[in-house]
Order: structure tokens, then sequence, then C-alpha cells
């Protein structure tokens, strides 16, 4: 089942943007094997990305409670009836910010800026994206991949236990959640040793994660 999930993934119909995308890619690549660069692929499964997140987060949220059952005595939760509604709304919203703030980061170090950010939808598998149309340095797009979780996940999350407040508290944790997969590649990367001194770094225009250039 996993191998069939995964074969089905790489099969699926690429959009017009992701093939001229790809295309792009290809150039670069032939462009810096022509100067001696090797190109190594750090992808992984979306499927089986998402169940690795979604097991590792539950004790993230776990501990997260009670944390802030702990900081927050007496305890007072209340619930309201629009909550749920409100919370759905403000979750969609954070999710297209969550991908704004990829490309405003990448952006900022891109060698044209925003013009080589592009955003996107992987219908087939209901995955929103960001992805950067340049090469960048490891830190550059580690910065860029972590930067969401840092600003939509930890920050809120820490000031909803300072605060008291449940309802931020649980946007946090949900923030850190959908920031779960770029935690997973960042992981993948940073764990891919190498002994090259020029290493450059390009974010997958069709799968998730990156591809390294080194020299």
């Amino acid at each position: 089942m996993k191998k069939r999930k995964q074969v089905d993934e790489d099969k699926r119909k690429l959009t017009a943007a992701e093939q001229r995308r790809l295309a792009h890619l290809e150039e670069i690549s032939e462009r810096l094997l022509a100067q001696g660069y090797r190109r190594v692929e750090l992808t992984i499964g979306i499927v089986r990305a998402n169940v690795i997140v979604l097991a590792a987060m539950i004790p993230v949220f776990a501990a997260g409670i009670a944390l802030f059952v702990l900081c927050n005595q007496p305890l007072s939760i209340t619930f309201q009836p629009l909550g749920f509604i409100w919370f759905l709304l403000l979750y969609f919203a954070l999710i297209v910010v969550h991908e704004l703030v990829h490309g405003i980061t990448w952006g900022i170090f891109a060698a044209h800026h925003f013009k080589d950010i592009e955003f996107g939808v992987m219908w087939q598998l209901l995955t929103p994206y960001c992805t950067c149309t340049v090469p960048l340095t490891k830190r550059q797009y580690i910065l860029g991949g972590l930067m969401p979780l840092i600003v939509l996940g930890i920050i809120p999350t820490a000031i909803a236990i300072a605060a008291g407040s449940f309802f931020w508290l649980i946007i946090g944790l949900v923030m850190i959640l959908s920031a779960g997969g770029d935690i997973l590649l960042v992981w993948k990367l940073i764990r891919y040793k190498t002994d090259k001194q020029d290493v450059l770094i390009y974010d997958h225009p069709t799968k998730a994660g990156s591809i390294v250039f080194e020299k």
C-alpha cells in the first residue's frame, strides 16, 4: 500500500505551472552540473510525511496542554458556540499566511527576491505550497523553512500559555502541527552530511523536499 501511494504521488498529473518549474529546474541543474556540482535529491512522499508528522505531534500537543495547565492555576476554560467556527476560519486563513511567511523569508534571500517565489495548491493531495525557483544557501533555505513554525506556532503558543488563553493555545499548537512537514524536511536536510564546501539548496518544484547541489 505504501509503495502504491508513493507511485500515485509520483505519477500525479502536474499543472502547467509545475511543468514549467520542473523544466526550469532541469535548466539550472544542467548549468550547475556543467560547473562541477553533484545533484542529490532529498524528498519524501507527502502521504508518508503526513503520517510521520501526525504521530510525532501527539507528544507536542500533550506537552503544550500540560504546560498550559501547570502555568494557569486555577484553570478556567470556557467554550463558546461560535468558537469552533472562528477556529476554522482562522485556521484556513493562517494556512495561507503560513505559505506567505515561507515566501517572504525566501524572497528576502532570492536573487530576484519575490519574483523568484511562486505559490500553488496540489489539489489531488489537498496540499498548498510555496516554492523558491532559485538555489539558496543551506542556512537561507532552513530559515525560510522554519519561519512559519516560529512566527505562527511557537510564539503564539508561548504567548497563549503566558496569557492563559486556551483558544490561542490550540491555534498555536495546530500551527505547529501544520509546520510538521517543514520540520521533517529541514531535519532531513540537516541530517544530510557532506564534506563539500560549496552547497546550494533548491526547493523541489513538484515534490516535498529539496535538491542539494554540491561541489
